[in-house]
C-alpha cells in the first residue's frame, strides 16, 4: 500500500510538471545567450531568432517543442536524414525535425537559413534591420501566415529583443553563404574547433588568405607543418614563427589561425568576451593582436585561464570621468550593449541598479560603476 501511494504521488507530480508553462520573458532568458552565440557564428540576428522561437514554440510551451526540441518549426524535407516526429500543421501528420537539445535546434536553424539559397537575400540586410528580416522571411517562404512579419516585429519591440542583436554585432562574421549547407543530420552539441573568418581576401595568388585586424592570416589545419606553410606563402620560417609568437617549428596539433604578417598591439574592438574552450594565445590570435599586450592590458600571466564570460580589454583603458559612472539609456540600447560599452557584466548592472530583469527604458539613468 505504501509503494502504491508513492507511485500515485510521483505520477501526479510528473503530470503537474509537464503541465507547467513558462512565460515569454522566461523563454527569452533561457535562450538569449544561445541566440547571440548563433548570431556570432552564422550572422542570423539574435532578435529574429528569439522572436521566431517565441512564435513557433508558443514561448516554449507548444506540443511540438516538448516532444522534439524543434524551436523553429523546421520540417524534415527530403534531405533530412536525422530523427523526426509526426505533427499536424498545414497538413495532418507532417514530419518535423527532432533534435537532442534546444542547442541543436538553434544551430540547425542558423545553418538552415545560411545554407539555403532562397534566404541569401536576407544576409545582405544589416543585422539590426529586424523589420527587413521579418518581411524577408515571409517573402522567401519561411511561413504561410500572412501576419508572420507583423508578429515577429511585435515580439521584438514588446520584449526589447533588439538589444541582443546589438550585443552580437561587434563579432558578426562576414562570409559567403554558398560555403554553408543545411545540416543533414542532428548535430552534436559542441563548440566549433575552427575560428570564424573576419574579412576574406579573394585573390588568385593568395588562396585561403583573409584578414583579422588588418593583418593577413590563414586557417591552418591540424597536422600541417609550419615549415610547409612558410614555404607555401613565401615567408621565412623565422618570420612566420615571430608573427605567431612561436618558439619552434613543428606539426600543428589542432586547427588554428596562422598569421602571415605582424600582428597589432591592440585589438580592432575595445574588448572580447571569453568563450568556452578559449585560452589566452587563441584569444590573441582571434583578435589579431600580440599576446604580450593582451596580458599587459588585463594584468594577466601567460598561465592564467580566464573564466567563460569574462570581458578582456583589447585596448589600453582610457581614464574615465566621474560622469561616466552613470549612463542614460538611448533608443535601441539594452543591458548587453551597455555592459560591453563600460566593460562590466550584465549581472553587475542589475546589482548596482537593483534590476530584477533585462528590461530598461529610454531615458533611464543607470549606474555603470561601483
Amino acid at each position: 500500500m505504501k509503494k502504491l501511494k508513492i507511485f500515485v504521488v510521483t505520477f501526479f507530480m510528473l503530470q503537474s510538471l509537464m503541465a507547467q508553462t513558462i512565460s515569454s520573458e522566461e523563454y527569452i532568458n533561457l535562450y538569449k545567450d544561445l541566440a547571440i552565440r548563433e548570431m556570432k557564428r552564422m550572422g542570423v540576428p539574435a532578435a529574429i531568432t528569439l522572436a521566431q522561437g517565441i512564435l513557433e514554440t508558443e514561448s516554449g510551451n507548444s506540443e511540438l517543442v516538448k516532444k522534439s526540441n524543434n524551436h523553429f518549426g523546421i520540417k524534415c524535407k527530403s534531405n533530412w536524414t536525422g530523427a523526426g516526429v509526426s505533427h499536424d500543421d498545414d497538413a495532418k501528420g507532417e514530419c518535423f525535425r527532432q533534435y537532442n537539445s534546444a542547442e541543436d535546434s538553434y544551430r540547425d536553424h542558423s545553418n538552415f537559413l545560411r545554407g539555403n539559397q532562397r534566404y541569401a537575400s536576407l544576409f545582405i540586410l544589416k543585422a539590426d534591420d529586424y523589420k527587413g528580416w521579418a518581411y524577408g522571411l515571409k517573402k522567401a517562404g519561411y511561413a504561410t501566415n500572412p501576419k508572420y512579419p507583423a508578429i515577429l516585429i511585435k515580439h521584438i519591440e514588446q520584449f526589447n529583443l533588439q538589444q541582443y542583436s546589438l550585443a552580437g554585432m561587434d563579432e558578426l562574421p562576414q562570409f559567403d553563404a554558398s560555403q554553408f549547407q543545411d545540416d543533414k543530420e542532428v548535430p552534436v552539441a559542441k563548440e566549433d574547433s575552427t575560428f570564424e573568418k573576419i574579412v576574406e581576401i579573394k585573390t588568385n595568388n593568395e588562396k585561403g588568405v583573409f584578414k583579422i585586424n588588418g593583418s593577413k592570416v590563414v586557417q591552418a589545419k591540424k597536422g600541417q607543418s609550419l615549415l610547409a606553410l612558410a614555404a607555401n606563402y613565401h615567408i621565412d620560417l623565422s618570420k612566420l614563427l615571430a608573427f605567431n609568437e612561436l618558439t619552434a617549428d613543428g606539426i600543428l596539433s589542432k586547427d588554428q589561425l596562422i598569421f602571415l604578417e605582424k600582428k597589432s598591439k591592440t585589438g580592432e574592438r575595445d574588448n572580447y568576451t571569453v568563450q568556452s574552450g578559449d585560452n589566452l594565445p587563441d584569444i590573441a590570435q582571434k583578435n589579431g593582436m600580440l599576446l604580450a599586450y593582451l596580458l599587459e592590458y588585463n594584468k594577466l600571466t601567460i598561465t592564467a585561464q580566464p573564466s567563460v564570460g569574462k570581458v578582456l580589454i583589447l585596448k589600453p583603458l582610457q581614464v574615465k570621468s566621474v560622469e561616466s559612472k552613470f549612463h542614460v539609456v538611448a533608443p535601441k540600447e539594452g543591458l548587453y550593449s551597455i555592459a560591453k560599452k563600460y566593460q562590466v557584466t550584465v549581472a553587475d548592472l542589475k546589482k548596482w541598479n537593483k534590476l530584477d530583469s533585462d528590461q530598461i527604458s529610454i531615458g533611464q539613468r543607470l549606474k555603470v560603476s561601483e
